[in-house]
């Protein structure tokens, strides 16, 4: 499947981020409208609680000063007031006989509930519910209470009025939660698209780099938030990666340059035999140079498989202790009749002894990289070698030329392999030994440093922090 492939509109992350977005306000909405509507019930609620208990009192007062059969004609009269269908009056006896009533034709499904005036006469305090009529939409609230002697108040006020007011509340809440989430679906949108922007940015930027345009980078948009830092890391990974291939092109391009002049040779010298002289000398110094180039390749071979190893782990160090100063001063001894040959004054200085846990075969060999590539950039001058134990446990080891010295353009890449600056092409050698001495001193944990100045010479510092001895298998 092509990666180009857009995606459908359902599996967009803006989509999913909208819906989320208003999926939450309206769940939100939803809660702050049944708690409110909870509110406005229990405030409707307390209100009518309140106005059945002010009828109690007023009935109470009214048949303390005239007797039940002044409540009868106030509970006519009060009905009459207020309308037959929205409230009732009715005088009990603690039996549950009914004495009198207003006009009870609408309320006749309105019976008397013994529970309810049980629980009045066991406790005394007033007793409140509400009643569902079947068939009609408004409840009722019902409260009975003592107002005198032997006489219970039974009175129902109906809900209609405030079951309006609520009907008309989940209405306009409805109508409102719709263009609410319309809105919030818009709002959402458009932090989701603006969001999700700098995603598309570093997929746009991916599409093209994988069409093979190395150049192009992740606009960072300067707002410090987690699109930026994506953009940042995708552009420093961007940087990388074309450092990375820039680095392979150009070691493909030496290994086939350094691979095509044996091949070239081995071929020139075969057909010069073949042409010429068919001696059996001849033949024979044919096969020896031929040994001699596939020596040359099998040697850059292996260092390329050396660096490989110890780059990637495979081949690590064999952790023993060593003394350096023995390393050193040996390295020393076998260079320099290479080094009297070109007239190289080659001094060594170091401590009386210096113990290492290292591999004495790799240190060996990146000493003498650094030590052969010194002499062989430097004519009648000088090359020293110095090892001393710096700060904090670190051994710092040190080899200093006055040769041709190493351009601002070469200093950077000079680690690289089979990188050779143009003042070293004429010189022999593959481009191989300092990135495998690098190689090494990292593989100790260390690393190896180089000042230079072009024309007065170079310094190649390697750094080897002193650690505990391993125990070798």
């Amino acid at each position: 499947m092509s990666s180009k492939k857009r995606l459908s509109f359902r599996n967009t992350l803006a989509f999913r981020l909208t819906c989320w977005y208003a999926g939450i306000f309206a769940v939100s909405s939803c809660i702050a409208f049944l708690l409110f509507y909870m509110l406005i019930t229990s405030v409707i609620r307390e209100r009518t609680d309140q106005e059945l208990l002010a009828h109690a009192s007023q009935f109470s007062t009214v048949l303390a000063v005239r007797g039940l059969g002044g409540v009868e004609n106030l509970a006519v009269l009060e009905a009459q007031a207020a309308g037959v269908r929205k409230v009732f009056f009715r005088l009990l006896y603690p039996t549950g006989q009914a004495v009198a009533s207003s006009n009870m034709e609408y309320w006749r499904d309105i019976g008397i509930r013994q529970q309810a005036i049980a629980a009045l006469v066991r406790t005394g305090a007033p007793v409140l519910e509400t009643i569902v009529v079947p068939g009609r939409k408004d409840n009722v609230r019902v409260l009975y209470a003592t107002i005198g002697r032997g006489v219970i108040l039974q009175v129902g006020q109906s809900m209609e009025p405030y079951a309006r007011i609520t009907d008309a509340f989940r209405r306009i809440f409805i109508a409102t939660m719709i263009g609410l989430i319309a809105l919030a679906a818009g709002i959402g949108w458009f932090m989701a698209r603006r969001a999700v922007s700098g995603v598309e940015a570093v997929t746009l930027t991916a599409r093209q780099i994988s069409d093979g345009n190395l150049e192009k980078r992740v606009p960072v948009r300067a707002r410090g938030d987690e699109i930026d830092q994506l953009a940042t890391t995708f552009n420093e990974m961007l940087d990388r990666l074309q450092r990375l291939v820039t680095e392979i092109r150009e070691m493909s391009d030496n290994i086939a340059h350094d691979l095509k002049s044996p091949i070239t040779r081995i071929r020139g010298m075969a057909e010069v035999t073949l042409a010429t002289d068919k001696s059996i000398a001849a033949y024979e110094g044919m096969t020896a140079s031929t040994i001699e180039e596939c020596d040359r390749l099998l040697d850059m071979i292996n260092t390329m498989l050396m660096i490989s190893k110890t780059e990637s782990g495979v081949d690590k160090p064999r952790r023993e202790e060593i003394d350096l100063v023995r390393l050193v001063r040996e390295a020393c001894e076998l260079f320099e009749p290479s080094a009297e040959e070109k007239g190289v004054l080659l001094g060594c200085r170091t401590p009386e002894i210096c113990l290492f846990p290292g591999d004495a075969r790799l240190i060996q060999r990146m000493l003498s990289n650094l030590i052969d590539n010194a002499i062989k950039y430097t004519t009648n001058g000088s090359v020293s070698i110095s090892l001393e134990e710096g700060k904090q446990g670190v051994i710092v080891m040190s080899v200093t030329d006055t040769g041709i010295g190493i351009s601002t353009e070469d200093l950077p890449r000079i680690f690289d392999r089979f990188y050779r600056g143009d003042q070293s092409r004429s010189q022999p050698g593959i481009g191989l030994g300092l990135s495998l001495a690098r190689a090494i001193a990292r593989a100790h944990d260390g690393d190896i440093f180089v000042t230079s100045v072009a024309g007065k010479g170079s310094t190649f510092t390697v750094t080897l922090p002193r650690r505990p001895a391993a125990t070798s298998s």
